[in-house]
């Protein structure tokens, strides 16, 4: 049993965990959840040792070892076996001292301690691991420090999962993982026969391999039996209990006090009045747990839809370098209403085709073709990465949305959750979600035709995703989807693509069924252009059903939005008079010769600014409606 004993832990004046307390039975595949920056990651370091609790402990049986995921990947010369292999230290050293002849006295004992660990089996060990988060044979003799730095990492976790550590503890491990890698992890931690504690904002990672989940909230632990949907229902349930019992004690509590104001002076009733003093001193208060606000997110669409198809590829070639063709024989297309998710290993060319859509790379062989009005926002992390740390979002909105007036910067940056304080605070200051968040409002601005987003929601938590589901449901253009996320994938796409082989293509089967080859590929030991194949099948009633709701939501959704849309067409249309106005009344001339004319101008110039304040109010009002109706859809 693992115990987590009042423990409280603070960093820079902030209290991350107070008091907090929680058991966890050995054996046990736990998920922890909890907001962006609640602590998760702290708590992790404070079970392995790496940080000290201020006040409390942490206790578990004596011998039992704990392994951590770090952000640390290996760099060496050695080939990725032998690298794996080596995170076991007791193997390479009881081996070493195997060949040893100063150990011959010993040779017995080391020989039955590599049976007991079962070290002769440690390669094919180690190859499974790593053939499952996608190495094949040939990458597995290729040295370490001859990949890039996502993949390094995929090697220091196949090393932690093969040491198989009592406690394995595991941060995000998906981030830097594929669907086919995510899938085979899944696989992996729900046979894993020691404790795990996972950290993850995947709902459908969580659901298929744990089974409990670790809230932390407000610097407190609760543990909940199931998966992430069972523990979203009990938290629900548990929230709307203490709410009633909350307004029950409050109207208990409003009770007392009124008959101790009243009767406290009377003697007749003076010791009823204190008994009740006492009764009230002793009621302990309910806390009413309330889900802090999800900011959502806003992807205006595209006020002049465009005519089919918006791209089309035909005998397409493309590749970074002209010696070097990452995909061949591309015959695609992608229309106004389509909303495609690509699928395929990393690796195989997904971000490729994704830079060749968005006009990031030109054709090497055939023909692409596209309207030349045509707008696309496109999210990939090193944009992210690239974001001018010295700069804040209300310095990006005035370079970029330069003919908007302080106001409508303000109003858009606070959709995306940038009120006036974060609106100003550099880049570099911001987290990663709110990197995110700035990267989804800079794509939104010139209302694009298309989204094409490669891997969108790695910094963002489960609420966030949701939101993030709702805001692409309502979207009206194109989507290219890239993503890991199994749950964002079936909540917002209808068609699939699959990278692989050196080329792209449409199939024809469902997100279930690509899964099941994968499965199906690999315990067959296929090839991964194998489990790429196979026929259709119709769409699920779930994924039906979920098509529907949102069809439904974006249907109520529209007035609304179309009311918003007209609001800011306004404020634009008078941003431009009162433009032209000054413009006129800048001129000199106007002074010296004309002067009904300058007193016409002036006249008009304050009607059409007080016209101008009225509509931007109007705009912010409608903006405000939009949102709260989003929020009740939520």
């Amino acid at each position: 049993m693992l115990h987590i004993n009042t423990l409280t832990y603070r960093i820079e004046g902030r209290t991350l965990l107070e008091g907090a307390r929680a058991s966890i039975a050995l054996g046990h595949r736990v998920g922890l959840v909890g907001r962006n920056g609640t602590g998760k990651t702290t708590l992790l370091k404070l079970i392995d040792g790496t940080l000290h609790a201020d006040e409390g402990d942490i206790s578990c049986p004596r011998g039992l070892r704990t392994g951590r995921l770090t952000q640390e990947a290996p760099n060496g010369p050695e080939n990725l076996l032998d690298t794996v292999l080596s995170a076991d230290r007791e193997r390479a050293d009881l081996l070493k001292r195997a060949q040893d002849p100063q150990s011959v006295e010993h040779i017995a004992e080391i020989q039955l301690r590599l049976t007991d660990i079962d070290a002769h089996s440690a390669p094919a060990r180690a190859a499974t691991i790593l053939a499952g988060l996608g190495f094949d044979e040939e990458a597995q003799a290729r040295p370490c420090n001859t990949f890039s730095g996502g993949w390094r990492m995929r090697v220091a976790l196949a090393s932690l999962l093969f040491t198989e550590p009592d406690f394995l503890l595991l941060d995000e491990p998906s981030n830097f993982l594929d669907l086919e890698g995510t899938q085979w992890l899944r696989s992996f931690i729900h046979n894993y026969r020691h404790t795990v504690i996972l950290v993850s904002h995947d709902r459908e990672l969580l659901n298929g391999c744990v089974d409990h989940i670790l809230y932390l909230n407000h610097g407190r632990l609760t543990l909940f039996s199931g998966g992430y949907d069972a523990f979203e229902k009990s938290r629900l349930e548990t929230q709307r209990r203490n709410l009633k019992l909350k307004k029950q004690q409050d109207d208990e509590r409003r009770r007392l006090e009124a008959f101790v104001e009243r009767f406290r002076a009377k003697a007749t009733k003076a010791s009823q009045a204190q008994a009740r003093v006492k009764r009230l001193e002793k009621m302990t208060p309910i806390a009413a747990e309330i889900d802090r606000e999800v900011i959502p997110f806003l992807f205006a669409s595209p006020d002049q839809p465009l005519g089919n198809p918006l791209v089309r590829i035909e005998h397409g070639a493309v590749g970074y370098t002209p010696d070097q063709t990452v995909l061949s024989q591309l015959d695609l297309r992608i229309d106004a209403t389509d909303r495609i998710g690509v699928l395929g290993p990393n690796g195989n060319g997904k971000s490729t085709l994704a830079n060749l859509i968005t006009d990031r790379l030109q054709l090497q062989k055939g023909t692409k073709r596209q309207s030349k009005k045509m707008r696309v926002g496109y999210f990939t992390q090193n944009l992210i990465d690239n974001l001018n740390s010295k700069m804040t979002p209300y310095q990006y909105f005035t370079d970029l949305f330069e003919e908007a007036t302080e106001a409508q910067k303000r109003a858009k940056l606070g959709q995306f959750g940038f009120g006036i304080e974060k609106a100003d605070t550099p880049v570099a200051n911001l987290s990663g979600g709110e990197k995110a968040r700035l990267l989804f409002a800079i794509i939104s601005l010139d209302k694009p035709h298309m989204l094409v987003l490669d891997e969108p929601t790695n910094h963002l938590d489960v609420d966030s995703r949701e939101a993030l589901i709702r805001a692409l449901n309502e979207f009206d253009g194109a989507l290219i989807l890239i993503s890991h996320d199994r749950h964002l994938i079936e909540s917002t796409v209808d068609n699939l693509w699959v990278v692989g082989n050196g080329t792209a293509e449409p199939y024809d089967g469902t997100l279930d069924q690509y899964i099941s080859a994968l499965d199906t590929a690999r315990k067959n030991s296929l090839s991964r252009s194998e489990a790429a194949s196979g026929g259709g099948k119709p769409i699920t009633n779930t994924r039906l059903q979920k098509r529907r709701e949102a069809a439904a939501q974006r249907a109520e959704l529209a007035p609304l939005k179309k009311k918003m849309l007209e609001c800011e067409e306004r404020v634009n249309r008078l941003t431009e008079t009162l433009e032209a106005l000054d413009e006129k009344l800048a001129n000199p001339k106007l002074y010296e010769q004309d002067g009904d004319r300058l007193q016409k101008l002036t006249k008009e110039r304050g009607e059409i600014a007080r016209d101008l304040s009225t509509a931007e109010e109007a705009w912010i009002a409608a903006t405000e409606a939009l949102e709260e109706a989003q929020t009740q859809q939520s």
